[in-house]
């Protein structure tokens, strides 16, 4: 507010109040903060603002709940590893790899791996254990390549049969709003948005075989759909390649009749707490990043 003083000679000047605006927390309003004007506090201008109670209480347990995710991951882990692994990995993954080995040839499994990967998805089939088998046979480094160039198949052929029936989808998904408001998420915007949109899609918790058919529903181009799915698979083939890698390290100890030494209990235990975490973070990621694109939707959807 402005006002005007009269000095000695006559003369009216404008006069502006500095005023600061300081904040404090106030208990009795949870969460809440108050502005106050204060100009007598003996704050610095710009001071920063103190963490009230609850916000502070809420970033410790946030940690707590974290340590305490690591340390039960890392339990599971060696009861994985010690106990649960070897038992299993006797009575059922060693019979199966030896059966593998003496009835295929390594290009023979290599078509195998590839014709599953890509025909799977479009019979509503899982193929993630063509992908730990990949893991087990091939590793990081030619596993990655023949599953992600599979893959590329395998999300084209049913947005490619998605577009025959795209009526009867449209229908489908009219009966399940919620569903379809996180698809139709990828359908708008630009190049950029679509593509974001999908990857998200493709690493978040939504249904990975569904969406193949679903996809064509909402509009999105093939090109963000191809490249948005390839991008947010990664992280899910890298996890299933760790998994076949990580069984066929178990079932060689395990064939051989010797234990892991401890430096390889710990890398394993390690590596799996390293997967889970960063499996959770990407989906806990994607689904906030999903929710955040749907709320931007749904004033243009109105």
């Amino acid at each position: 507010m402005t006002y005007y003083e009269t000095d000695g000679g006559g003369r009216r000047e404008e006069v502006v109040p500095d005023v600061t605006l300081t904040i404090q927390s106030d208990d009795g309003n949870g969460d809440y903060v108050k502005l106050r004007a204060n100009a007598d506090d003996g704050s610095p201008p710009g001071a920063a603002a103190e963490l009230s109670p609850p916000t502070l209480r809420a970033a410790v347990w946030y940690w707590v709940k974290l340590v305490v995710l690591f340390l039960f991951l890392g339990f599971l882990a060696v009861v994985v590893l010690v106990w649960v692994g070897p038992y299993f990995i006797d009575k059922e993954i060693i019979p199966i790899i030896n059966w593998e080995t003496e009835t295929f040839s390594t290009p023979v499994l290599t078509v195998l791996v590839f014709a599953s990967v890509a025909i799977f998805p479009t019979l509503l089939l899982p193929s993630t254990p063509s992908m730990w088998v990949a893991g087990m046979t091939f590793g990081y480094g030619f596993g990655f390549l023949l599953i992600i160039s599979a893959a590329a198949i395998g999300v084209s052929l049913p947005f490619v049969i998605g577009k025959l029936f795209h009526h009867k989808i449209e229908g489908w998904l009219e009966k399940y709003p919620k569903k379809a408001s996180i698809l139709r998420s990828a359908g708008g915007g630009s190049w950029f948005h679509q593509f974001r949109a999908v990857a998200f899609i493709r690493i978040s918790p939504f249904p990975y075989l569904i969406f193949n058919y679903c996809a064509v529903a909402t509009n999105v181009k093939y090109g963000p759909y191809i490249v948005g799915s390839l991008v947010g698979m990664v992280p899910e083939i890298f996890v299933a390649i760790y998994t076949g890698i990580l069984i066929r390290t178990l079932a060689d100890a395990s064939y051989e009749k010797h234990s892991l030494s401890a430096p390889q209990i710990i890398l394993n235990v390690a590596g799996f707490c390293i997967t889970v975490a960063t499996t959770i973070f990407f989906t806990a990621y994607a689904r906030r990043r999903l929710d955040e694109l749907q709320r931007e939707e749904d004033p243009l959807l109105q």
